[in-house]
């Protein structure tokens, strides 16, 4: 049999319960319902409870924490340089590779997806659409994205884009095998859509957000149903691995109260949303479809399994070169995917005979412990955020023990029952800390010259700061805004000695603003979609897209900036027409920290928001 085409979606932000195939009763998602009728489900499949961690698990098959990856910002999204990711492996096998929608792994050299294996790339930047390291003023439609060398505009809704652009990969790639990788940033806030979309489910929603939040699902669906016909279309769904899955639990499905039980909306019957260590923070659905390989009919697999776990199996499945299956803390899933009780055992993509190969089958797959936490801190701490997960128990932030398949919304703590159960599984946590724990304190630097560094942009989403354990800094474009006072550092790495060129922004270059300036326009600064009088004059034919907008920026009072690296610091002061404070430093090779300051008149202080580095030729000046 050919090596497998594989197609991947992974939606941001969408939880267990946020589809119709799972008993949601408002919701209506027919294609990826379709989708989950012809599939293998793996209905205990669990991730990090939050986006970045869960793609770093997901692309490296070591838990995230490991990777270095363990919050969305603050300069621990960045995936450590050493990791060898899914895309790797596939491209080093002689697949076509390509990403469409959200990296949120690093946007500078090494992190970004064409220094980790992609070849073709669509993405925005940071962890979504408007964040801070994304192009500025994108509002979800006819937006500016990455292409691997610049941002370029590119036209239609997000969500559009990314099936559109991922569909025509597929097309010019079809000779060959390929993997596509369509991780949208959808339905993550802001919760724009066209109302075509939302306005069905206004009248059964307790809020407006809500209903958008169902609209951008929907419009998700509807991509999924158009991207099988296309693949059906083009002769490929036979022997081409699809899979739908999501990034942890819902963020806009449910509303929670402080002991995270659900209050309205719904969650399949789980505790927890986006976020939390209870089940619904961290189990999504998982659905595989590949009628090549024998997967064209729906089942369930009910054993505990992880995103760490799919690398492994993709290895196996598509005969990829270069891995050490005892590597990964996750496994290979193939004798829980082949056991379908008259299973076909020709079926695997190399005719591999499972028992012969010594594979498992399911009745015997083997009990195991998988951990995941969530860390929104600058360095992790022991036990905080965590569940200690086997296929009977949840041991949770340490203390609380529930029996999952008898209580699945994790109301009756057992842990003074069973106190030999707890102390397993608090031994457990202890080897998984140790092994997770070992980097915590290694940086993790953003290269400053060499190859593919001899120009960048730095924002402030990446800083490194430590305030009462809580990481600050301006991670959206909304805080820039807002003038939020904040500052920190960025670990940089120096590749090549030399003079460097440092300009320090307000506003970025596509703003081309003053740094001391304000922008035009309405507060509060953040996401307005504006609701409007059809017969408004100033608004008459205005389309959706054009009610949606930026509000405007406040001025600063800055009159003076100054830069601190590699134990060089300097100052100049800052007119009202500058648009960069720029500094022409000789800088030594070698990791150091690099931070920057606006100071303003009346004697505050933050952050440049933007620092832009160019490597300096011979002869060039400021």
């Amino acid at each position: 049999m050919e090596r497998p085409n594989v197609v991947f979606v992974l939606t941001d932000d969408q939880g267990y319960g946020d589809l119709s195939c799972h008993g949601n009763p408002i919701l209506k998602t027919p294609h990826i319902d379709a989708l989950h009728s012809v599939s293998v489900r793996l209905t205990d499949y669990h991730v990090g409870p939050t986006c970045a961690p869960t793609r770093a698990g997901l692309l490296t098959g070591h838990y995230a924490n490991s990777t270095g990856v363990w919050r969305t910002s603050g300069g621990r999204s960045l995936l450590r340089a050493d990791e060898v990711s899914m895309a790797d492996f596939f491209r080093r096998s002689g697949y076509a590779t390509g990403i469409f929608g959200k990296w949120h792994l690093g946007d500078n050299f090494p992190y970004r997806p064409q220094d980790r294996g992609f070849e073709t790339v669509v993405v925005h930047g940071g962890g979504g659409v408007s964040q801070t390291p994304d192009y500025w003023g994108n509002s979800y439609f006819d937006d500016s994205y990455w292409d691997g060398a610049q941002f370029k505009r590119y036209e239609g809704y997000c969500t559009d884009v990314w099936f559109q652009q991922g569909l025509k990969f597929i097309e010019r790639n079809r000779q060959r095998p390929f993997f596509c990788y369509i991780p949208t940033n959808a339905p993550h806030a802001p919760h724009l859509v066209e109302p075509g979309y939302s306005d069905p489910y206004l009248p059964l929603t307790p809020h407006e957000s809500r209903a958008k939040f169902y609209g951008m699902v929907a419009k998700i669906d509807e991509n999924v149903g158009e991207l099988r016909r296309r693949l059906r279309q083009m002769g490929l769904e036979d022997n081409t691995i699809l899979i739908f899955m999501t990034d942890n639990g819902s963020s806009g499905g449910l509303d929670v109260n402080e002991s995270h039980f659900v209050v309205n909306g719904f969650n399949a019957g789980m505790r927890g949303k986006k976020a939390s260590e209870y089940d619904g923070g961290h189990r999504v659905p998982f659905f595989m479809h590949w009628p090549a390989g024998g997967l064209n009919t729906g089942r369930d697999v009910d054993r505990m399994t992880a995103n760490i776990d799919i690398l492994p199996t993709f290895i196996e499945l598509c005969g990829l070169e270069g891995a050490d299956q005892s590597s990964f803390d996750g496994r290979s899933l193939v004798p829980l995917l082949r056991n379908n009780g008259s299973r076909d055992r020709a079926a695997s993509a190399h005719a591999v005979d499972n028992e012969a190969a010594g594979v498992q089958e399911e009745s015997t797959w083997p009990e195991r412990v998988i951990v995941t936490d969530t860390q929104r801190l600058p360095r992790p701490i022991k036990w905080r955020r965590s569940a200690v997960m086997t296929d009977r128990w949840r041991l949770v932030n340490g203390e609380e023990l529930y029996a999952i398949k008898e209580d699945p919304e994790q109301r009756r703590d057992l842990a003074g029952e069973n106190p030999d159960v707890v102390a397993e599984l608090r031994t457990a946590y202890g080897a998984w800390w140790k092994k997770v724990s070992r980097q915590f304190a290694k940086e993790i630097p953003i290269a400053i010259g060499g190859p593919g560094a001899s120009r960048l942009r730095l924002n402030t989403y990446d800083w490194r700061n430590y305030h009462n354990e809580e990481w600050e800094g301006a991670w959206n474009q909304c805080l820039v805004r807002q003038g939020l006072i904040c500052n920190g550092y960025w670990e940089v790495d120096v590749v090549e000695a030399g003079l460097y060129r440092i300009s320090l922004r307000r506003w970025p270059v596509e703003e081309d603003a003053p740094i001391a300036a304000g922008l035009a326009g309405d507060g509060p600064f953040s996401w307005t979609e504006l609701r409007i009088d059809p017969d408004a004059e100033a608004y008459a034919g205005a389309s959706w897209k054009e009610r949606i907008r930026w509000g405007g920026g406040v001025a600063l009072p800055v009159h003076r900036a100054g830069i601190s690296i590699a134990g060089k610091e300097a100052w100049k002061s800052v007119g009202p027409d500058d648009r960069g404070a720029d500094f022409a430093l000789e800088l030594p090779a070698g990791a150091t920290h690099l931070q920057t300051w606006f100071e303003l008149k009346d004697g505050g202080e933050l952050g440049a928001y933007y620092v832009y580095v160019e490597k300096l030729s011979k002869g060039q000046h400021l």
